[in-house]
């Protein structure tokens, strides 16, 4: 996990990444903006997940947290879309 940002980046947020929208069923992984609070545990930094819904400006992610399901409601700033490959079962 990065601790800090370059310095000429400190504070900078990328607009394309805060203003970006995703569908239900689209898959995400968090990584956290270090220029913005986040509203959510730091042990999900780096996990993958499945959008719900939208709420507001931010989206509902469901996320697998030691074998349970668990669902934080995440500012889509902190949020990156993957291509995960759906099981075939």
């Amino acid at each position: 996990m990065v601790k800090r940002k370059n310095i000429r980046e400190a504070g900078k947020i990328s607009f394309s990444r805060a203003f970006q929208d995703f569908k239900a069923g689209d898959s995400v992984s968090v990584v956290i903006e270090k220029a913005r609070p986040m509203s959510f545990p730091k042990r999900i930094q780096g996990r993958c997940g499945v959008i719900e819904e939208r709420r507001g400006n931010s989206f509902v992610v469901s996320i697998n947290d030691l074998e349970k399901e668990k669902k934080f409601i995440i500012n889509p700033l902190h949020l990156k879309k993957i291509n995960a490959v759906k099981s075939l079962q």
